[in-house]
């Protein structure tokens, strides 16, 4: 099937652009925001997927402030020219790779937000993912981008206007697409291998360079993913973002890490990342978690609004939580973001140490499925 965007030359097969890869139902394509107050005042959060073989599109808004999680979610049936907007919430690209808009319309939830993010460094392809079962499923194959910039506007919460200045507003946008499983599993008659995820990525804001750390490990420590990169700032606003020979980040080497957890709780209460320049200068990097966001605030694996989950021709929902009313391990807070301060020599900054640590992992004493580590 043809759709407007085959006018373009951005094919990457022989097939129309509304086809995709395959019929799996865990295809999507997907957006990612968040942005942080420089000392944590309140942590905002979006996100906006696409999934052409359900016939999805959702997104969501989320903003914690004052020790409370608001959300509002929508999701409805995806149009076939891909558009960017289900019911109040809407996305657009101003400039690729430099600019794009967030917004949210008045609605039930009395959260709503204009927003503008610019881009603050060069966007970064993140390792691809590929994980297979050993069976030799493959169950998750994607590709991500990252990029840090700035954000501007205002975000309203119950009649409550919050000011977001850029000189103070930072955060982090992704694209992300591919195979991904989503917040409902597909039955299947395969035996169960076990499964999990030991997963940490933390985007990092200093005044003049952003890092990147990311991993994911097996249950025995065995890394699968890395990344971890020193990004500087664009030198103007009119600076390349993309293109040969644009990616100024440098990849440090031999990442280690020690996690120190709140008692009884897999969330992480501080972390410690040592690192190795190409040149032999070690760094080390400390986190100081100030709150967590849980990110089932922007779909992510919510017993209802969860991502590519059904809600007919469209549907509108919203929820405010006390942070404190958060029960760990309640499934649906497994995955989270922790807001963090963070140190590196005489540089201090902000930005998030994202989690998903799920099921046993030897290194750092976790067991079990949701279990609190054995070992402090």
């Amino acid at each position: 099937m043809l759709t407007p965007w085959d006018d373009f030359p951005i094919h990457a097969d022989a097939d129309p652009v509304a086809t995709p890869s395959s019929g799996n139902p865990n295809h999507y394509d997907r957006y990612f925001f968040n942005a942080h107050e420089r000392e944590g005042a309140f942590y905002i959060g979006g996100a906006m997927g696409h999934y052409p073989v359900l016939g999805v599109i959702d997104a969501a808004l989320s903003v914690v402030i004052d020790g409370v999680e608001h959300s509002v979610f929508a999701s409805g049936r995806m149009p076939l020219d891909r558009s960017t907007e289900v019911g109040p919430i809407r996305v657009d690209v101003i400039e690729p790779m430099r600019s794009l808009r967030f917004t949210v319309t008045p609605n039930e939830s009395g959260l709503t937000a204009d927003l503008t993010w610019r881009a603050r460094t060069v966007v970064v392809e993140e390792p691809r993912q590929r994980n297979v079962t050993p069976d030799g499923i493959v169950v998750n194959e994607h590709t991500r981008l990252t990029q840090w910039g700035t954000w501007e506007g205002a975000v309203t919460v119950d009649d409550r206007s919050i000011a977001v200045d850029p000189a103070r507003v930072f955060g982090t946008r992704d694209r992300s697409w591919g195979m991904r499983g989503l917040s409902t599993p597909i039955p299947t008659n395969r035996a169960h291998f076990g499964g999990g995820a030991f997963w940490l990525w933390a985007p990092l804001y200093f005044d003049d360079l952003c890092t990147h750390l990311a991993l994911h490990e097996r249950p025995n420590g065995t890394r699968w993913v890395e990344s971890t990169l020193f990004v500087p700032v664009l030198e103007s606003p009119e600076s390349p973002t993309w293109g040969i020979g644009v990616d100024n980040s440098t990849t440090m080497l031999n990442m280690q890490y020690e996690l120190d957890f709140y008692p009884q709780s897999r969330i992480i209460r501080s972390a410690v990342f040592d690192l190795v320049h190409p040149d032999g200068t070690k760094h080390q990097i400390t986190l100081e978690t100030l709150y967590s966001f849980r990110m089932r605030g922007i779909g992510y694996s919510h017993p209802e609004w969860g991502h590519g989950s059904i809600h007919g021709e469209l549907a509108v929902g919203y929820e405010s939580i006390k942070l404190e009313d958060f029960k760990d391990p309640d499934p649906s807070t497994w995955h989270l973001q922790n807001v963090v301060l963070a140190r590196m020599g005489d540089r201090t900054g902000i930005g998030v140490l994202e989690q998903a640590l799920i099921g046993p992992h030897e290194p750092t004493g976790l067991t079990g499925f949701l279990d609190p580590p054995v070992r402090r």
